[in-house]
């Protein structure tokens, strides 16, 4: 039976509010403001979003704060599979509000924006706004002849995932003893994904989280945006943003649990051992 905890919603909902409204705004305050300069502040702000939502949360949750984590979790059996309906309502229930929250907040400054750039909300040309919610491929904030195509678009998003999920593995595997302490461990999650989106974006402005796209992506979608909310080809963002997350995390969570696990677990016991 389905385990619905009320700390593992709230949890997973706070966290995955904090995490999308402040990562979305720093890519809204870019586009109408040019607040930020360059790809990587808003990567860091991402990284630090993500380190502050895993710091608020998870004394109440295991602060996943992505569907493609807790999937991984599950699949490494570090966490039940019936809880995964709690996280799942809780992930994509934060990131709806976060989303709705960021556009009573913006919305007015973007109708602006549109209305000085000539930009007909719902128009191909209007994904320079949506992309405030949503991600698109190639990034619509690169050079016009960056051509990015949608096999590549699904092998970068898998393949950040796949470095996300195995890092996190890594720093919280009690036998990896050059792991942080657990204090200090949000931070080096967060710069993981500051590294990631570093690398990632300029292609698919870097989802890596199922939630994080869906739920923002449907309220760009309703609140006029419509088509152009959902790229071309038709519905490419399920296979690249929700699909390919999943498909990295599970990878990872083969490769830690098949190889890098007995790997560590070995070194431990020789040390235990008093080997070399």
């Amino acid at each position: 039976m389905p385990q619905f905890r009320t700390q593992d919603i709230i949890g997973e909902a706070l966290g995955t509010f904090l995490l999308v409204f402040f990562g979305c705004s720093s890519v809204a305050v870019t586009i109408l403001f040019q607040a930020h300069a360059g790809l990587m502040q808003v990567a860091m702000i991402w990284g630090l979003a993500v380190t502050l939502a895993i710091y608020s949360t998870r004394h109440l949750c295991c602060a996943h704060l992505n569907p493609a984590v807790s999937i991984a979790m599950v699949a490494a059996k570090r966490m039940h599979w019936s809880k995964l309906p709690a996280y799942f309502v809780g992930q994509f229930g934060g990131a709806l509000l976060a989303a709705l929250v960021l556009y009573l907040l913006f919305g007015p400054a973007i109708a602006q924006f549109e209305a000085a750039h000539g930009i007909v909300r719902g128009t191909p040309e209007s994904v320079k706004t949506a992309m405030i919610f949503g991600e698109f491929f190639p990034n619509p904030g690169v050079e016009s002849w960056v051509k990015v195509s949608t096999s590549t678009a699904f092998f970068a998003e898998a393949l950040g995932t796949f470095l996300l999920v195995l890092l996190i593995f890594s720093l919280t595997e009690t036998c990896n003893v050059g792991r942080p302490d657990d204090s200090l461990t949000p931070l080096f999650i967060g710069g993981a994904v500051t590294a990631i989106i570093a690398i990632i974006a300029p292609l698919t402005q870097a989802g890596l989280n199922p939630a994080r796209d869906f739920a923002p992506r449907m309220v760009a979608y309703f609140a006029g945006w419509a088509g152009a909310a959902l790229p071309e080809p038709s519905y490419s963002f399920l296979t690249v943003y929700v699909l390919a997350p999943v498909v990295g995390a599970l990878c990872s969570s083969f490769v830690f649990t098949m190889v890098i696990f007995p790997l560590l677990k070995g070194k431990e016991d020789a040390d235990q051992a008093g080997c070399c």
